[in-house]
C-alpha cells in the first residue's frame, strides 16, 4: 500500500540520515541525487516519489513507513549533560542524540502498549546537600545506606531509567544522560569499575540538575561528589578505608572487590570526606600513576550489563505475541537498524541474551507495572 505523501515527515528523515553519521551530501550520493534535493527534503518543501522512498530506506537502514507521521521525540542538546561537552565534537553529539531518539520511540512504543510505567523514579534533590540526596536515592530505592550496591545498573534500570552503550559511537563520548520521559543513561566501554563510576556520576545529574545545564566544573564536581557518595557511604566507607600506612594497597583492592568503585575513586573519597589529607592524597595518586593504574586498573570485577531491554522485548512476546521482527516492522526499522539501537539482532538467538539477563525474572518489569 502507497503511503500517504501528505504525511511525509521531514524531521524523522535528519534523525535517520543523523543516526547514520551521514551529511545530506552523504545521502544524495547513495540514492543518486543532488544534494539540494535532500535539503529540501529535510525542510519539508520536498516530497520523495515512491522510488526514491525505498532508496532512502534502504541507504538508509529504515522501512518507507518509519518516515511518515508525527515527529519523534527528539533529543536536544540542551536537555542533555554531556561529560565533556566542549570536547566533544557537534557531529558526534548530534549523532549520540538521534541515538537516543530511536531508543526513546522503542520506549515510547512500549509505554503505549503498557509494558513499562510511563515515568521513572528518581527522586530529585537539592545540590546544597549532596550526601543526603545520595541517602535519599539508597532509600527511594531500599539499598540500604551503609552497605554496597550490588548492581547498579539494574538498581537505575528498575528505577525506570535504561542504560544503554551506542555501538560505534560510545569510545566517543565519555559519558551522556537525559532527564525527562524517558531518561536515559549511555555509557563508554571503559572497565567496569570506571563505568559504575560514570552511571552513578550521570544518575547525580538526573538527580541534582534537573532544569540545570551542565558540563561546567562546578555541575561535574557534583555529579562526581555524588557518584562517590552514593557508592561509597560515608559512615560505612569511614569505618573501612584502611588508616596504616602497610599494606595499604592490598588493603585498597580488598575494598575496591567489595564496593565495586575504582581504587583511585576510593583515594579520592577519602580525601574528601578528611579520612586522608592532601599531602597523603598526593603521594597515593603520584604512586598510583607510577604503577600505570590511572588508566587501568588491575583486578577489575564483572562488568554490568544492561537489561531493560531485552526484557521488554521478552514481555512484548509474552503479553502480544510480539518477536523481535515485529517489533522492529512496527517502529520502521529494518534489521540492522534494531541491532544498532538495541544491541540485539531481530531474529530470536538465546546467543544474542546477556548471561545475567538469562537468569533474571521478567517480574523486573512486571512489578515496575504495579
Amino acid at each position: 500500500m502507497e503511503q500517504d505523501r501528505e504525511q511525509f515527515c521531514c524531521e524523522r528523515l535528519k534523525v535517520a540520515r543523523t543516526f547514520n553519521g551521514f551529511s545530506q551530501r552523504d545521502v544524495a550520493e547513495r540514492i543518486g541525487v543532488v544534494h539540494q534535493f535532500i535539503q529540501g527534503l529535510e525542510a519539508g518543501r520536498k516530497e520523495p516519489s515512491s522510488t526514491l522512498l525505498n532508496a532512502l530506506s534502504d541507504a538508509l537502514g529504515f522501512e518507507p513507513s518509519f518516515f511518515f507521521g508525527s515527529p519523534l521525540d527528539e533529543f536536544k542538546d540542551s536537555e542533555c549533560n554531556f561529560r565533556r561537552r566542549t570536547t566533544t565534537a557537534i557531529s558526534v553529539r548530534a549523532r549520540v542524540l538521534a541515538y537516543g531518539t530511536l531508543l526513546a520511540q522503542f520506549f515510547h512504543y512500549g509505554r503505549d502498549k503498557s509494558i513499562i510505567p510511563p515515568h521513572h523514579k528518581v527522586p530529585l534533590a537539592e545540590r546544597n546537600n549532596i550526601e543526603k540526596a545520595a541517602e535519599q536515592c539508597r532509600t527511594v530505592w531500599a539499598l540500604g545506606l551503609d552497605v554496597p550496591i550490588r548492581n547498579l545498573t539494574r538498581v537505575i534500570e528498575r528505577a525506570g531509567v535504561p542504560v544503554t552503550r551506542f555501538d560505534g559511537i560510545a569510545q566517543k563520548v565519555d559519558a551522556f544522560s537525559r532527564a525527562g520521559k524517558p531518561a536515559f543513561i549511555v555509557l563508554n566501554n571503559k572497565s567496569p569499575s570506571r563505568c559504575r563510576f560514570d552511571l552513578a556520576h550521570e544518575c547525580g545529574h538526573l538527580v541534582l540538575h534537573q532544569d540545570i545545564p551542565t558540563g561546567c566544573s562546578e555541575t561535574e564536581a557534583e555529579a562526581n561528589h555524588f557518584a562517590g557518595a552514593l557508592l561509597l557511604p560515608k559512615a560505612a566507607f569511614s569505618r573501612e578505608f584502611p588508616r596504616a600506612p602497610f599494606g595499604i594497597w592490598e588493603a585498597l583492592f580488598e575494598m575496591k572487590k567489595r564496593w565495586g568503585v575504582s581504587v583511585a575513586a576510593i583515594i579520592r573519597r577519602a580525601f574528601e570526606l578528611g579520612l586522608i589529607g592532601a599531602d597523603r592524597y598526593q603521594r597515593l595518586y603520584k604512586e598510583l600513576s607510577a604503577r600505570g593504574w590511572v588508566k587501568s586498573e588491575p583486578r577489575e570485577f564483572e562488568e554490568e550489563q544492561p537489561e531493560i531491554v531485552p526484557l521488554i522485548l521478552e514481555e512484548f512476546e509474552r503479553s502480544y505475541g510480539m518477536k523481535r521482527s515485529d517489533v522492529a516492522q512496527a517502529l520502521g526499522w529494518k534489521s540492522q537498524t534494531f541491532k544498532k539501537v538495541t544491541g540485539l539482532n531481530v531474529q530470536e538467538q538465546e546467543l544474542d541474551m546477556p548471561a545475567k539477563v538469562k537468569v533474571i525474572s521478567l517480574s523486573a518489569v512486571r512489578s515496575l507495572r504495579r
